[in-house]
């Protein structure tokens, strides 16, 4: 099943873009979101790795009309990793600003689109796609191995050190469907597709792109936290694994 991946937009976008995300990391310095933040640069620098080293130089599978494929493939990956994974990390923890922090996102992905089509009205349209037949068989296996191991986990574990599959299962669909919804409300995404195939690209990539990932982040975010704070201090008291997930579940959940 091919799923072709298109975003088309105009260099305003890029530069509003690129503004949005120094406000983003301002706020979350503001507010000593200090981990958060360091998920979500290291994150960007993955996924350059990832669609560039990856998707272009390897699998052929990257095109770009109208820019420089390097320098744009750089933006969108530190846009959509940062982003992305400053929001999941959010979720994770379940921070008490989620909920301004996720509509912040939100509103950005929604708006972002208008306003930088006003301002490119007259330029010419940058156009950038990844066909996704030679990887989305390896996706799945990543999916399905990710998901097969917390369910493992879980099964041998007492109630109180279980994973919240269901959970993980909301933050990867959902933070991977406002993006992709966004985008495509937007008319960013899937621009000159047919309308089954967006939304092919729609429901495959919110099932697949970052839900793949879901149980190995929560397990890097589970070793991690068990052991330094989010201001980067080591906690007076390590916890085991299996402890930071009872803690974890015990942390209060929010609304969004």
């Amino acid at each position: 099943m091919e799923i072709i991946a298109r975003r088309v937009f105009t260099l305003p976008y890029i530069f509003l873009d690129s503004a949005f995300l120094i406000l983003l990391f301002l706020l979350l310095i503001w507010k000593k979101r200090y981990m958060t933040t360091i998920v979500g640069f290291v994150m960007g620098i993955v996924y350059m790795a990832v669609d560039y080293g990856i998707f272009h130089l390897l699998l052929k599978t990257r095109s770009i009309s109208g820019g420089s494929l390097f320098w744009t493939l750089l933006w969108m990956s530190m846009s959509y990793g940062f982003t992305n994974f400053v929001w999941i990390w959010l979720y994770l923890r379940k921070d008490e600003f989620l909920f301004e922090f996720s509509f912040l996102i939100i509103l950005w992905w929604f708006t972002c689109p208008i306003i930088s089509s006003f301002l490119g009205r007259n330029l010419e349209p940058i156009t950038i796609e990844r066909t996704t037949g030679a990887y989305h068989f390896y996706m799945a296996i990543i999916l399905f191995l990710g998901y097969v191991f917390t369910i493992m986990w879980n099964l041998k574990k007492e109630k109180k050190y279980r994973i919240d599959i269901p959970r993980l299962l909301f933050i990867g669909i959902v933070v991977q469907f406002a993006w992709e919804a966004s985008l495509l409300l937007g008319g960013i995404r899937s621009s000159g597709l047919s309308p089954a195939e967006s939304l092919s690209t729609l429901v495959v990539n919110s099932l697949l792109e970052t839900n793949l990932g879901m149980g190995y982040v929560y397990a890097i975010f589970i070793g991690i936290t068990a052991k330094v704070t989010e201001n980067l201090k080591r906690r007076n008291i390590s916890l085991a694994f299996r402890e930071r997930i009872e803690e974890n579940n015990r942390e209060k959940s929010v609304s969004v």
